[in-house]
């Protein structure tokens, strides 16, 4: 359905995508996560055909962007963060302006508004104006007119903004029935969001694609976490010998250390870091497996880019003062 090719977009001296290559099959739920300013809303609004790319080639049900935009648009149902509803006009009327200006041909009309409506709950709602609904309601006549052309593609960005729990809860419901007909992106920075709706999620970081998985493979994978108490050698050689081991990482804590141990295919790892803490006589006082969740995946990744970022702006900063100083480098080749 969507097949995305180093795909490059800045504003001025910000870049807010670099290369992001994905593909998305027909009938997925995908969660576009990543915090504010990762360049989520820059991805929806090229993938729906509202910006041009710097660089690389977006293609929607085969089509390209660029080249087919309308022909694109009309496979497209697009809910953004605060849907350009009219107050003044009744749910019935704005849905059947709705229809107008989707070129929807008059004798096909009833019955695409009646499956909007029906989909969305909102047939006890249609007299009503816009402006007298709950927020909950005002987001699913939003959603009806996403879905009115019935397309392909629905995207939906930050569906559940502003909702109470309660809404929330009965939107997630929606998306996932409507699900069944379309392919869906969901784009969020809310973790909890993407576990309850999507199957497959793409996390962006500074404009680029750091992750790109299913959640069932995520959550299969699992850890064993090992604490010594304070005054424990390190322990990180011996732990990235054993047999198995995939990745292993340290981390110091107010009274000792601690440390995440991968299993390579996920094997559980704690019968040999306990033979092993037994036989070098380790201060052992925990060791746990730990099952690695969306929330650890993505606080891992965006720890990895702060200290990118920091050690690149430390880069930086050296060469600047370096050439600020001259003579500081001068001195140093006369050296």
């Amino acid at each position: 359905m969507i097949e995305v090719t180093n795909l490059s977009k800045s504003y001025g001296s910000t870049q807010a995508l670099r290369g992001v290559s994905f593909r998305v099959e027909s009938g997925e739920i995908i969660g576009l996560l990543g915090p504010n300013g990762a360049g989520k809303t820059t991805m929806m609004r090229v993938l729906t055909g509202y910006l041009q790319p710097d660089e690389g080639q977006v293609t929607v049900d085969g089509l390209d962007v660029l080249t087919d935009t309308l022909e694109v648009q009309k496979r497209i149902g697009y809910l953004p963060e605060n849907a350009p509803l009219y107050p003044e006009l009744s749910v019935q009327a704005y849905l059947k302006m709705i229809a107008n200006l989707r070129q929807i041909p008059a004798a096909d009309q009833p019955a695409c508004l009646s499956e909007a409506v029906r989909a969305t709950a909102l047939t006890d709602h249609l007299t009503r104006p816009i402006g007298e609904l709950s927020r909950g309601y005002r987001q699913r006549v939003g959603l009806a007119q996403a879905i009115l052309h019935q397309p392909k593609l629905l995207i939906c960005d930050e569906p559940t903004a502003s909702l109470d729990p309660t809404q929330i809860v009965e939107v997630r419901r929606l998306i996932r029935r409507l699900a069944r007909h379309s392919t869906v992106i969901l784009s969020t920075h809310i973790l909890s969001e993407v576990e309850a709706t999507c199957d497959r999620v793409i996390i962006l970081l500074n404009g680029e694609v750091k992750a790109d998985a299913r959640l069932a493979d995520l959550s299969a994978t699992t850890d064993a976490v090992l604490v010594l108490a304070e005054g424990a050698p390190d322990a990180t050689k011996d732990l990235k010998a054993l047999a198995g081991a995939e990745n292993v990482e340290a981390y110091p804590t107010p009274d000792g250390h601690q440390y995440r141990v991968r299993g390579a295919g996920g094997v559980d790892l704690r019968p040999a870091i306990y033979e092993l803490a037994h036989t070098r006589s380790w201060p052992l006082r925990e060791l746990r497996r730990d099952v690695r969740t969306l929330e650890t995946v993505f606080n891992e990744l965006t720890t990895q880019v702060r200290r990118t970022s920091a050690d690149t702006g430390e880069m930086k900063a050296g060469r600047r003062g370096s050439d600020q100083n001259p003579s500081a480098s001068h001195l140093s080749e006369r050296r």
